[in-house]
Order: structure tokens, then sequence, then C-alpha cells
């Protein structure tokens, strides 16, 4: 046998016990059998750590990105005719990387290095996005911020203000007007159409569902310019209809369908197939099915495809242009008239020389921003959260329907309510409960026999001749054990079968 040394880690070769003295070393081995398990049980319980942020990690990452800023100004200062902001950063980017993968190689592995790398590089490209929309916005915000103060540029058209008059005269409240009413009627005609269409592409796969999905894909990089054409040749030269927000709103339409359409389709395909699997099994339809799980399990993924459509439609002006014209008096009636949104009215306003319609043109575009912002939050609110996350309200609301529950069960399992109680010979309001098992003509073990005369089967069967056990006689029919011989229920005050 080999023993194993703790304190040396080598091993040992033990003599064999022999018979006689075996009892005895057996129990004095216990204790040292035991040992090893001890110090095993003894070691502290610490989890792998298998990513965070590590203080070699932290010096390597911003010794990376010293060198290669140094090596790009070496590049572009000494050692090679090279030039060019955009030039230096990919320069200095690219070499942090590769300086980087050397130094986590010296102390990692290949897919550690790999591992390392491949996150660095999504986190740059994460804070270059996000460095992008902070530009975006704040520069928008900040070239409006000369227009956005005055209460009129909400409250006022352009129909009465030039390019020369000051920011105190004249707005955008006709451009903001139209915007909204032409995406509430693109709204109106895309969201049905567009989650039937998913609804459809999801629950009936076939041969046509399958040309629909690859319609609905090549409409995706329909040109907007097309869709405005479209409508203006059907709508205006065709039908002779009038350049209307309603138009433009038809326009819209077209560009928001597919995008809704693709988007809704693949949350769809996200729902557990398990839940649709249960709904069929309990006997649902499936338009039930479709409308109390597929739907609800979907509704928060639901509402960001209706938000990606908005925001494609919300701002798109070549259409608008062609099917609603233009306009600088407020329109209210989407079906009469030009009408005007605020895509196009900052494509106006920021052409013109005059600095006064250039701060316009600005805090337009940080209105419409402002605008996408608000929809977004509403349809958020509207959507809810993921399937198995509730917000408070939900939470509260699911608490008192747990509470009704409570409630109701506790009713109905009430001790005092019985399902027959009858009313008492006295009739004093009291009640009384029938014999167990008397409601099935099955009489009382406590109860005597009835005798009305008739004899049982016991009676007329033959005594034995020998003394021993008289015969049984043939056994009664399962019909009159149970009900009491007839196939009626014996009433329990009177003994009668009916």
């Amino acid at each position: 046998m080999t023993v194993v040394d703790l304190e040396k880690g080598a091993p040992q070769d033990a003599p064999q016990d022999t018979p006689q003295d075996a009892p005895g070393k057996a129990a004095e081995g216990t204790g040292a059998d035991t040992a090893p398990d001890t110090a095993v049980a003894a070691l502290p319980d610490l989890p792998r750590r298998i990513g965070g942020v590590t203080r070699s990690g932290v010096l390597s990452v911003f010794g990376a990105a010293a060198s290669g800023l140094c090596v790009a100004v070496l590049l572009f200062g000494e050692l090679a005719p090279f030039s060019g902001a955009l030039g230096f950063f990919v320069t200095a980017y690219l070499s942090f990387l590769g300086i980087y993968a050397v130094l986590t190689g010296l102390e990692e592995d290949g897919q550690a290095v790999r591992d390392r790398v491949m996150t660095v590089v999504l986190w740059s490209a994460g804070g270059l996005m996000f460095a992008a929309l902070t530009m975006v916005v704040g520069f928008t915000a900040w070239r409006g911020r000369e227009a956005l103060p005055h209460a009129n540029f909400f409250t006022q058209d352009m129909q009465a203000a030039g390019p020369l008059d000051p920011l105190t005269n004249g707005g955008i409240a006709h451009a903001m007007l139209g915007t909204l009413e032409m995406i509430t009627i693109a709204l109106a005609i895309t969201v049905p159409l567009g989650l039937a269409c998913a609804v459809y592409l999801n629950q009936i796969p076939g041969s046509f569902s399958r040309f629909v999905r690859t319609i609905v894909e090549a409409m995706t990089a329909l040109p907007s310019i097309v869709a405005g054409l479209m409508v203006y040749a059907v709508w205006i030269l065709n039908l002779g209809m009038q350049k209307s927000g309603l138009a433009a709103g038809f326009a819209i339409s077209v560009m928001m369908l597919p995008i809704v359409i693709r988007a809704a389709d693949v949350v769809l395909r996200l729902v557990p197939g398990t839940l649709t699997e249960a709904s069929e099994a309990l006997g649902a339809p499936r338009w039930r099915t479709v409308w109390h799980v597929v739907l609800p399990t979907a509704r928060s993924g639901l509402a960001t495809a209706v938000i990606l459509g908005t925001a494609r439609g919300i701002g798109e002006t070549s259409p608008v242009l062609l099917t609603a014209g233009f306009t600088a008096a407020l329109n209210t009636d989407p079906t009469n008239d030009p009408m005007i949104s605020l895509p196009l009215a900052v494509f106006n306003f920021v052409k013109s020389p005059e600095p006064t319609m250039i701060a316009r043109g600005f805090g337009a575009a940080a209105v419409l921003m402002a605008l996408v912002l608000i929809l977004f939050v509403i349809a958020r609110v509207i959507g809810g959260r993921g399937p198995g996350h509730q917000n408070k309200r939900q939470a509260r609301r699911a608490a008192r329907a747990s509470r009704r529950d409570v409630t109701r069960f506790a009713e109905l399992h009430t001790p005092g309510l019985e399902l027959f109680e009858t009313g008492s010979p006295e009739g004093n309001g009291d009640t009384e409960r029938p014999e167990r098992d008397a409601g099935n003509g099955a009489p009382s073990p406590d109860a005597p026999a009835a005798d009305n005369g008739e004899q049982s089967p016991e009676d007329n069967a033959p005594a034995a001749a020998d003394g021993g056990p008289a015969p049984q006689g043939p056994p009664a029919p399962d019909n009159e054990t149970r009900t009491g011989g007839a196939g009626g229920n014996t009433d329990p005050a009177t003994g009668d079968s009916h």
C-alpha cells in the first residue's frame, strides 16, 4: 500500500498488515485516514475567476496604448512621410492591438490572448458608436441653442416670417404638426399590416410564405424616392388626388412596412415552441394561441420593431416632398392642401445662407430627435418588459389577483358549506346531514335492516346437510348492490327506493 505524505508530497511504501495486527491497527488508522479529508475540507472554496479587471490587464492596456501612440508619432513625424489625422489614428490603434497582444502573450496562452484582443476590439467599437451618437446629439443641440429658448419657435409657423427676420418671429409649428399627422397615418397602416404579415410568416410556413419573406427582404432595400414616385404616380396622377399629408403617409408606410415585418418576424421566432405546444395541447385554436400566448410573450420585441420602422419613416424627406409638397403655413387637414414635415423643414432652413435660418434648422433637428425619443419612450411603456420580468405596476396587479384567488378558494373549501344540505322535519331552519353513503342506496352499517316483507337471498338458501357452511347463493347484480336493488336511489328517511 502506498501512503502519501501531505507535508513532503512523496509516496512511501507502508508495510503490509498481518491478520493478527489488523483489528488493532484499523482502530489506530481511523484518525490517519480522515486527516487528508480534513485538510481538503479546510481549504477555502474560492470560485474560479473567468473575467474581470486585473492590475496586470490594466497596465497592459495603458502600456500598449502609450506604445501605439508613440509608434504613430514616429511613423508620421520622423520615420515615414505619412500624413492625415485618420491615418494617424488608424495606425495608432493597430499598433496598440499588436503591442497589447504581445504583452498579454507573455502571461497567457493563445486562447486567452485572442479573448483579450477581441474584448478590446468590442469595447472600442462600442465606445466609438457612443462617442459618435453623443457628438451628433450634442452638436445639433449646441447649434440650435439660439432658437430653442424662444416660445414662438414652437407655436408659430413661417407664413409671416422671412429669412432676415429675427428668431423672435416664426417657428416650426406647421412642421411639427405635419410630422405627427403623417407618422400617425403611417403607423395606423403599418402596425396592423406588419404584425399580421409577421404572424403569417411565423405561424403558417410554406412555399407562399417563403415567397412573401423574399419580397419583404427585397423591399427593405427599396430607395425612398421610388416609394414616393409610386404613390405620386398612383394617388396623384392616376387617381387625380391632390398633394396632402395623407399621400405622404402612404409613402412613409411603404418605407416602414418591410422594416416592421422583418423585425417582428425575428422577434416571433424567439417565442419558445413549448408555449404554443402547451396552448394547443389544452385545446386552444391557433388564433387564440397567437392572441393570448405568442403576441403577449413577444410584446416587448414587437414594440422595438415598431420603433425601428418609425425611426426609418419619420426621417424621410424625398417621399414627403413628392407627395405632400411644401408650405409655410399651418395646415391641420391631412386630406387637403400641401403639408410639410420636420425633415423637409430642416433641409429648407439649413440650405439658406442666413444665420437665423440655419439656427432654425438645427433647432428643428433637435426637436425631431426629441420627438423620436418621446415616441421610443411611449413604445417602451406600452411594450413593457420582456417575458418573465414585471414592473412594479404589473407585480401589484399580479399580487391583487393572487389575493382574490386565495379568498375565493378559501370560500369554496369552507367546512360549513355542504353540497347536500336538507331542511329538518321541524322546519326550524336547522339543517341535518344525511347518513354517509345513503344517497346511493347503500345502507348504513349502524342502521337496522328494513323489514318490508321481503326475504333476503340468504333466507331462501338451503342449509347444509352435514352441518357445514351453507352454500352461498348467486351474487346480486352490481346495480342492485350499488343503487338499492332497483337501480334507483333510497330515501334516507323512509328507506324506500325511487
